[in-house]
């Protein structure tokens, strides 16, 4: 049976005009606020209001998410109960998702990359300094306006607090939480996941945008499962034909994608000065990509 459609109703002061998207677990809805302008309001399934566990994670979602105030986070406005309803008010963020995005415009050119990058992690060392982990890095869960070149990040849903008891923060092996394509190994393997899970996420997002391939190549969940654990990443240089990158971009992104967390750049700081140097001090990049420019550049002369 759907789920009734909340649109036209107001809750909690939200006037909700239209559903946009849904879930496993929430809707989300285009709101008005009278004080606050556009908002995105996600309510809990009607369903799971009476499941203890499925509304602590609910509530938990919007009260990690409040605890980080950035630019580049979108804002935890307001959550809570009302109406029989949990509910979770978010800033109205402008843009489509960064996945949508790239899947529309193929590879993008390494400056583009780099300044993607460099966004979100800042907004992510704002995260890790709150003592939130996100874990579930994707582009997805990024927002993307191509005008602005903008990008903020959401959904906090199965984030962690960095500051649990270390037996409340293991994973056992075979169980994980985030997307397969961008989890960080150590995730899968039971091992204390703390803020370098991200940056292996970031790099692997990294790696998708300048190539529009993935660093494994696994073609089934087992398969990638075992290759995350088991084998390096493929090198940037080698993930398609007829693209080449600066060997200091390479080496910083595929730093990030170590298997062993300990070879990782250290902190989302260290990782988008990595990629910001090597860019800095790159010669332009050479192959198909490079063809591609000086073609685009020929037909706008």
């Amino acid at each position: 049976m759907p789920n009734e459609n909340l649109a036209g109703r107001t809750i909690a002061g939200y006037r909700l005009l239209e559903r946009v998207g849904e879930g496993g677990t929430a809707e989300v809805y285009r709101a008005q606020h009278p004080g606050r302008g556009p908002c995105a309001f996600k309510v809990l399934r009607s369903r799971l209001a009476s499941d203890p566990t499925a509304v602590k994670r609910f509530l938990r979602e919007a009260g990690y998410g409040s605890r980080v105030e950035h630019p580049g986070v979108v804002r935890t406005y307001d959550y809570g109960e009302a109406d029989g309803l949990y509910y979770l008010a978010l800033e109205w963020a402008e843009g489509k998702s960064l996945a949508e995005y790239v899947h529309r415009a193929g590879p993008l050119a390494p400056p583009l990359v780099v300044g993607i990058v460099r966004q979100l992690a800042d907004a992510l060392a704002a995260a890790h300094q709150a003592g939130i982990i996100h874990r579930d890095l994707k582009p997805e869960n990024i927002t993307y306006d191509p005008e602005s070149q903008r990008v903020k990040l959401l959904d906090f849903g199965i984030a962690r607090d960095a500051e649990l008891p270390p037996e409340e923060r293991l994973t056992r092996t075979g169980f994980f939480v985030g997307t397969l394509k961008y989890v960080a190994p150590e995730a899968l393997s039971g091992e204390l996941v703390d803020g370098r899970a991200d940056i292996y996420s970031l790099a692997t997002i990294a790696y998708w945008m300048l190539t529009g391939q993935h660093p494994h190549t696994g073609r089934t969940p087992r398969e990638l499962f075992q290759q995350l654990l088991t084998q390096d990443p493929r090198p940037l240089s080698q993930a398609a034909p007829g693209l080449r990158f600066p060997p200091a971009l390479e080496t910083a992104v595929m730093r990030g994608l170590e298997r062993d967390p300990s070879r990782r750049q250290p902190t989302m700081t260290a990782f988008a000065a990595d990629v910001t140097a090597a860019l800095a001090t790159a010669a332009p990049p050479t192959g198909l990509l490079a063809a591609l420019k000086r073609a685009v550049r020929g037909k706008g002369t």
